[in-house]
C-alpha cells in the first residue's frame, strides 16, 4: 500500500510540474495561480497542497531541475577548458534565457528574489565558487565565497530584471555582467577580456532556447514514464 501511495504522489507531483512548466512560460510566476496549476494538471487544489506545500516550494524545485539542466549544457561546451570559463558560459545563458520571453524573465529574477530559491542558488553556487576561483583568491574561505555570491547573485538579478533594447544589447549586458562579475573574483583585466571574448562567439541564443526545450521535455517524459509504471 505505502508503495501504491509513493507512486501516486510522485504522479501528483509530475502532474503539477508539467502544467506549471506550461503556464509559468505563458503567464510568467507572478500571475499564475495555484488553482490553475491545479486545475491545468487535473486535481484538486488540496491535492497540489499534498505534494508542494507552496507555489514558491514548486518553482524551488522547477529551478533545481533548470539550472541543472544549465549546468550540464554549460559543461558539455567547456571542451576542457579552465573552469572560470564554465563560470562565464553558465552565467552567461543565464542572461541570454532571461532575454527569450518577458514570462521567462519574470522567473529567473523571482528565482534570485524568493528567499528559498535565492537561498538554494547562493548556496549551491558558492561550493562551486570556491573550486572555480580559489587560484585567484588563496586566502578566501567558504563564508568569503557565499558572501561574494550574494554580490554576484545581485548583479545578476539586476541584469536580468532589465530588458535589453537598441543600445543595451544582449552582448553589451554579458559584457558587462562578466567584467563586474569576474572583477569581484580578481580574475585579471587581461584574463577577463579574453574570457568575455570566448563567451561572445558562442551561439548562446541556441544554448538558451535548448536549455527551456529540455525542460519542457524532462516535464512531460517524468509524466509520461510514471503513467508507464502504473500501469
Amino acid at each position: 500500500m505505502a508503495r501504491g501511495k509513493q507512486a501516486s504522489g510522485l504522479l501528483t507531483q509530475q502532474k503539477v510540474l508539467r502544467a506549471a512548466v506550461a503556464l509559468f512560460l505563458e503567464k510568467g510566476y507572478a500571475k499564475t495561480t495555484t488553482a490553475e496549476i491545479a486545475a491545468a494538471a487535473g486535481i484538486r487544489q488540496s491535492s497540489f497542497f499534498h505534494v508542494f506545500p507552496s507555489k514558491e516550494a514548486l518553482l524551488l524545485e522547477l529551478v533545481r531541475r533548470m539550472f541543472g539542466g544549465q549546468f550540464d549544457l554549460a559543461e558539455q561546451h567547456n571542451n576542457g577548458q579552465e573552469p572560470i570559463f564554465l563560470y562565464a558560459v553558465e552565467t552567461a545563458l543565464q542572461l541570454h534565457i532571461a532575454e527569450l520571453t518577458e514570462p521567462l524573465r519574470e522567473l529567473y529574477v523571482m528565482a534570485y528574489t524568493l528567499p528559498t530559491t535565492a537561498d538554494y542558488l547562493y548556496r549551491t553556487t558558492s561550493k562551486r565558487l570556491q573550486v572555480i576561483f580559489a587560484d585567484y583568491l588563496p586566502d578566501a574561505q567558504s563564508k568569503d565565497f557565499f558572501e561574494m555570491e550574494i554580490a554576484s547573485g545581485s548583479i545578476m538579478r539586476g541584469f536580468m530584471s532589465v530588458p535589453c533594447d537598441p543600445y543595451f544589447t544582449v552582448e553589451a549586458k554579458i559584457r558587462r555582467f562578466l567584467d563586474c562579475s569576474l572583477k569581484l573574483y580578481d580574475v585579471p583585466q587581461a584574463k577577463r577580456e579574453c574570457i568575455i571574448e570566448a563567451i561572445l562567439r558562442m551561439d548562446l541564443h541556441s544554448m538558451a532556447e535548448g536549455i527551456i526545450q529540455k525542460t519542457i521535455q524532462q516535464a512531460e517524459a517524468g509524466f509520461e514514464a510514471l503513467i508507464a509504471e502504473t500501469e
